[in-house]
């Protein structure tokens, strides 16, 4: 064992994989790789609203929120702005499915919106649905 005080250390070596991330106006050291980028685009508004809609649904049932009037009080909206969104729940299954994955709009405005859905949603027949959906996407496209 070399016991002289003036002889350089043993070399260690670590290997990580790390990246910067910006903090505001400074940069990071952060383990692991870096993120990847989101993709571009957003999800359409009434895509969005569906989903809060079945989050109200499931919130309701596990009794977290008594009702459509508390839910309310809690987003600091009106009952029938909550009524207006958990209508969406109405619509048949296959539709709230192309609903919830409709493609990302890259810009511009959102090629469908929930004042389109809601009346269709308001027809408690789902074959009637589904013929209403099939003319507002033909109507949407032109074709």
């Amino acid at each position: 064992m070399n016991t002289n005080p003036t002889s350089p250390a043993p070399a260690l070596t670590v290997a990580r994989t790390i990246h910067f991330a910006r903090r505001g106006r400074t940069k990071e050291l952060r383990p692991g790789p870096a993120l990847k980028a989101p993709e571009p685009g957003r999800v359409p508004r009434v895509s969005r609203l569906l989903a809060l809609a079945l989050r109200f649904e499931n919130l309701i049932r596990v009794g977290e929120v008594t009702d459509h009037a508390e839910l309310a009080r809690l987003g600091h909206v009106t009952r029938a702005r909550v009524s207006q969104i958990m209508s969406l729940l109405h619509l048949a299954p296959d539709i709230q499915e192309h609903i919830l994955f409709l493609p990302k709009v890259i810009r511009g405005r959102d090629p469908l919106i929930l004042t389109d859905v809601r009346p269709i949603a308001a027809v408690p027949d789902w074959r009637r649905q589904r013929k209403m959906w099939a003319a507002l996407g033909t109507a949407r496209t032109g074709g």
